[in-house]
């Protein structure tokens, strides 16, 4: 079975402060969809909605999830997770005074994916070498590329169907943003999962993103159905590419 998103006239900020603006957009099964923005232009504020962390004014937010929908608006974080649907955070968020294991763990907590947590352990160690060769090094103690591999493999761990990332890319080397955008691919094709990834690195977000969007002041002002659309546009070669 397969999962899909779509997000219909979102409208959402804070308190006063309107952040989105009439927000549409759609992960289809199976797909990397890619929110390309640069900072302070919504991407982090649309995957809050999505995870219940923040609640929109207006609009829309659908999950079909193995032949079910589900409307995500006004359902807790927990109950969006327990859907299915995971999160990797700008900055990682892991616990740093746990283990490489201990955190993998605390990610399996939703009941489904107990069941297969150590399926789910043993393919986070084969996709992440690294980890398995810390696996009792303290995460706080961790390089920046290592956290974040351990930050993919914990929402792995939570046996999901749709995976949100938020800027995959902060604060690594060139080097390492090139592994991490290639295991992501990795992932997303070893779980059959729909993956949403908000990235500012165009180039690198590109190569694995089946179609996706630009965010501009919190405005959806351009679809690309395809990578080639993406990388053929005017607006994405003016503001990532210097044309």
């Amino acid at each position: 079975m397969a999962a899909s998103l779509t997000i219909a006239g979102l409208e959402a900020g804070y308190g006063s402060v309107s952040v989105l603006h009439d927000v549409s957009l759609r992960v289809p099964p199976g797909e990397t969809v890619a929110l390309l923005g640069t900072n302070g232009n919504g991407k982090s504020t649309l995957m809050k909605c999505i995870m219940g962390m923040i609640r929109p004014s207006a609009g829309t937010i659908e999950a079909e999830i193995d032949g079910a929908s589900h409307s995500l608006v006004g359902l807790s974080t927990e109950a969006i997770v327990d859907l299915g649907i995971a999160f990797v955070p700008e900055g990682r968020r892991l616990f740093p005074r746990l283990t490489v294991t201990e955190n993998l763990l605390m990610g399996a907590y939703r009941p489904s994916a107990r069941a297969v947590m150590q399926q789910n352990l043993t393919f986070c160690f084969e996709v992440f070498p690294r980890l398995a060769e810390r696996r009792r090094q303290l995460a706080g103690s961790m390089s920046g590329g290592e956290q974040q591999m351990l930050a993919l493999a914990r929402a792995l761990m939570s046996a999901p169907r749709l995976l949100l990332i938020d800027e995959p890319s902060v604060g690594l080397a060139p080097l390492l943003v090139s592994r991490t955008i290639d295991k992501i691919k990795e992932l997303k094709d070893g779980f059959q999962l729909a993956v949403l990834m908000a990235e500012q690195n165009f180039t690198q977000a590109i190569r694995i993103a089946d179609r996706g969007y630009v965010i501009v002041h919190g405005r959806i002002e351009f679809e690309g159905e395809s990578a080639a659309a993406l990388n053929n546009n005017a607006l994405i070669r003016q503001f990532y590419l210097g044309a």
